[in-house]
């Protein structure tokens, strides 16, 4: 299949720049421990269930996916960051941007931890799209996000699309027919450390 051509409007050079420079850093700062969700997520799917994941960064959520006999997609959009990924996970890592997923009705579930929060806001209901599309019927979906009154840049440089929780629901809503679309807020940290207030949310494609 030929690659999509970059789409500049879908994703902020400068972070994913970010990201290829410091790799190294980020993967070894995320070494410690799967996202908190995990273990639900994990709960809510079927044995062996293929699961996509966007933004693998240094493989931890991944790694527990397979650990529990998932048939895990490992992707990450940053060559460096899918490399390190790779020796983590032994098995091969693609590099995929979000608005480059092709798949249709391919996965059981889409895991998006701490990823579709840098894609812009104007590309987000496209992406979001795009991962219902690769969802079979039935299929789960999470992603987080960290919360803010509108789109901006953190200390670092990395561009958030920071939406608050209305924003968040009309961009599902516009995205696809989600069967519910399930929104718990928590406070959360980042690379950049301290706190935050971040919202997870969880979606299926409705069975057909």
């Amino acid at each position: 299949m030929v690659p999509s051509p970059p789409n500049p409007a879908a994703y902020d050079q400068a972070t994913l720049d970010f990201y290829a420079e410091h790799a190294p850093a980020y993967v070894a700062n995320g070494k410690a421990r799967v996202s908190r969700f995990l273990e639900d997520f994990m709960r809510a799917l079927p044995p062996g269930a293929h699961v996509l994941e966007l933004g693998c960064g240094s493989g931890r959520d991944a790694e527990a996916l397979i650990a529990h006999g998932f048939a895990v997609d490992p992707t990450d959009g940053i060559p460096a960051m899918a490399a390190l990924a790779e020796q983590r996970l032994g098995r091969p890592v693609r590099v995929l941007r979000f608005d480059a997923l092709s798949a249709i009705r391919a996965y059981d579930a889409v895991w998006a931890n701490a990823s579709l929060l840098h894609v812009p806001m104007a590309a987000l209901c496209d992406v979001l799209a795009l991962i219902f599309r690769a969802l079979k019927p039935g299929g789960l979906h999470f992603a987080n996000y960290k919360v803010g009154g509108g789109a901006g840049r953190d200390s670092l440089g990395r561009y958030f699309n920071y939406p608050d929780r209305a924003a968040l629901a009309e961009v599902y809503a516009r995205s696809a027919q989600w069967d519910g679309v399930s929104m718990v807020g928590y406070l959360g940290g980042g690379y950049e450390g301290g706190a935050a207030p971040w919202t997870a949310v969880t979606a299926r494609r409705p069975i057909e």
